[in-house]
């Protein structure tokens, strides 16, 4: 199983990389979930003036939309759970089943970053976040790899809490471009080009 947390900053090509995501899984038996991101739905989130626990549903809701956006005319299907039985690839849809396993903070600390860890942790499945950027830079130079903890109080493409999500669980996380052809797909067959966060 690996859980691809897909980020909003892809939206103008995210469908053909859900299609083809589900042609690999189709092709190879391998078992993909998909994590939205919150996207352009979230961004309206934080404009609005609401408290910190209103906006956290609010932006779990924003990945439901983005969510729909990437099932919309690919023929993948969408959960509500982390029932993934069955071949090929799926999107969750995650507002139902945080609501009823709420053990996140709410933040803008964690994002759909963390919350795809968490949904990985539970599946004891890989993790791979695909973002518009070749991975983890520090200081001006792109890390092969790099330890979680060596991001923590720093700006980078992943979210703040996940770097202390990655130490406590000891999980890793691969970054990966999903603008560049080919290199999310060939990350599934563990030739990852982009970062992997060591937790």
């Amino acid at each position: 199983m690996i859980v691809v947390k897909l980020g909003g900053s892809l939206m103008h090509r995210a469908r053909e990389l859900v299609r083809e995501m589900d042609e690999y899984s189709v092709a190879t038996g391998d078992r993909l979930l998909v994590i939205p991101g919150g996207s352009i739905f979230a961004d309206t989130v934080r404009k609005v003036n609401v408290s910190q626990e209103t906006a956290h549903w609010m932006a779990v809701l924003a990945m439901e939309q983005y969510g729909y956006y990437l099932a919309d005319g690919t023929g993948v299907g969408l959960i509500h759970d982390l029932d993934t039985k069955g071949e090929g690839t799926r999107i969750l849809l995650p507002y139902t089943f945080l609501k009823q396993n709420d053990e996140l903070p709410h933040s803008w600390d964690v994002t759909s970053d963390t919350i795809a860890a968490w949904v990985a942790l539970r599946l004891g499945a890989r993790l791979i976040k695909a973002t518009d950027v070749d991975g983890i830079y520090i200081d001006g130079k792109l890390e092969a790899e790099t330890g979680a903890c060596d991001l923590i109080g720093k700006d980078t493409c992943v979210d703040a809490h996940l770097p202390h999500f990655l130490l406590r669980n000891k999980m890793n996380c691969e970054v990966v471009n999903g603008n560049c052809p080919g290199r999310l797909v060939r990350s599934f067959k563990n030739r990852v080009t982009g970062t992997v966060i060591k937790g």
